[in-house]
């Protein structure tokens, strides 16, 4: 699919991490921040525990009792999002997930209690106590701990862009900056189906990436709200940077309700949660490393039998290295089988593609229908700068122009890019569509499972017999 050099550091056309004038840089990954009054909330709970078990005798009140029911306190709130933040938090709507779950949690004590002695029993009326004392000090300081945040959310809203058709963005975003409360200051409208209309609106209506990017650097943006059906793209690449969605509209998103509290007045409202980032990474690399170790080791003859190959039919240089772009924007050196000379420096980082040159010899016509030009990737798999399943990676060159045409581009560097992956498992490459490429390789991303990662190795090992080359 591309061209290749055997110069061990092929130049970039475009500086990888920087801008030129018509070009925008590589987005860099950039972590939402925690929310600081989560560490409070977590806190009110422990001390709850402790002040309600004040009122328990001596004998009942043991360390490690103490210590169980704050860990299984903070477990069930915490499944049960009493830790998350919400659009406008309020004491009276957590109140009955607080009160059961912290019945279950006393009860609990009090069983094991019970079960331990005769004589560590507690009464219904210490029990009762203990409870009351627990509900009121954590309803107290969650009320608190709300009115200050929705204070600091009002003197010191975070910005945000609005996502959606231009029109009902625009209501959104005039809703949004009437009611302070929510502590949401919108700065733009995304709207990447029509044109800008700069007299139809106060803020700027944004229509291409470039545009997206430059506002969510300049205004440090930190929430993007999404009117209507949210596009998987836009909420990967500004996921990316670090930015929490939010979808606004009648029911949330017309099939899964929400709680009456999650509105921006009187708009369902529900946060757009992101697959866990670090989810399964250890089981992902251990899958790399060994697949890989076990094939190298397996297929050291072919790799041996194809190098001579190509020395014989091509001359010297049977390893070609190419810059490549890998997960979080970082760069790294492919390594292949050389297939094709370049005529110089600048064709190997700009030509789109050499399935058909004329300068490619028989063996290497073969070794790229085959695809056995991209063993020595596997290298680069043991190595970590490649996963075996994954976005393939490409060119700064072409990264920054696709990242410029297609929105979703620049998200799917947010995993370990791949020797396969989900798009080409669906004969997604070669001269194929980069917009149908960016969707699956997003889709993989959102859904990831190590059970997906093996059926699409044994997908692609399958395709290996049907052989169509790049």
């Amino acid at each position: 699919m591309t061209t290749e050099s055997t110069s061990p550091a092929t130049p970039t056309v475009v500086p990888p991490r920087g801008a030129t004038a018509d070009r925008p840089a590589l987005p860099p990954r950039r972590p939402a921040p925690a929310p600081h009054f989560v560490p409070s909330l977590v806190a009110t709970d422990c001390v709850a525990v402790l002040l309600a078990a004040l009122l328990l005798g001596p004998d009942q009140r043991g360390a490690a009792l103490l210590m169980q029911l704050t860990a299984c306190l903070a477990a069930l709130n915490a499944y049960a999002g009493l830790y998350r933040t919400g659009a406008v938090a309020s004491v009276l709507d957590e109140l009955p997930a607080l009160a059961g779950r912290a019945a279950i949690v006393w009860c609990a004590a009090a069983a094991l209690l019970a079960a331990q002695s005769p004589q560590l029993a507690v009464g219904p009326g210490t029990l009762a106590a203990v409870y009351a004392v627990h509900l009121a000090f954590v309803s107290g300081c969650r009320a608190v701990l709300h009115h200050r945040r929705r204070a600091a959310a009002r003197a010191h809203p975070r910005s945000a862009l609005v996502i959606g058709p231009a029109p009902a963005a625009r209501r959104l975003a005039g809703t949004l900056a009437g009611h302070r409360e929510y502590g949401i200051r919108p700065v733009g409208i995304v709207d990447t189906q029509r044109p800008a209309d700069p007299a139809e609106s106060s803020l700027p209506v944004l229509t291409t990436p470039e545009e997206i990017h430059r506002a969510v650097i300049q205004n440090s943006v930190r929430d993007a709200v999404f009117t209507g059906a949210a596009q998987a793209d836009l909420v990967a690449l500004l996921r990316h940077y670090g930015c929490t969605g939010w979808l606004v509209g009648e029911g949330g998103d017309g099939t899964r309700p929400t709680p009456m509290s999650q509105h921006l007045w009187g708009h369902a409202c529900r946060r757009l949660d992101p697959p866990p980032a670090q989810r399964g990474r250890l089981s992902k690399r251990l899958l790399d490393v060994t697949v890989a170790g076990l094939m190298l080791a397996a297929l050291a003859p072919l790799l041996l039998l194809c190098a001579a190959a190509i020395r014989l039919s091509d001359g010297p240089g049977v390893i070609f290295r190419q810059e490549r772009v890998g997960q979080d924007g970082r760069l790294f050196t492919l390594l292949k089988f050389r297939t094709l000379r370049p005529a110089d420096a600048e064709e190997a980082a700009t030509r789109w593609s050499v399935a058909h040159d004329e300068r490619m010899s028989a063996v290497g016509a073969f070794l790229r229908r085959t695809s056995l030009d991209e063993l020595p990737q596997l290298w680069n798999v043991l190595r970590g700068d490649m996963s075996l399943v994954g976005p393939r990676p490409e060119r700064p060159y072409f990264v920054a122009k696709f990242s410029r045409a297609h929105p979703g581009y620049a998200a799917r560097h947010r995993m370990p890019v791949g020797l396969t992956g989900l798009a080409q498992v669906h004969g997604l490459r070669g001269d194929t569509s980069i917009e149908d490429r960016c969707r699956f390789d997003n889709h993989y991303i959102d859904h990831w499972s190590l059970w997906q990662d093996v059926c699409i190795l044994l997908r692609t090992a399958a395709s290996l017999v049907r052989p169509a080359g790049s």
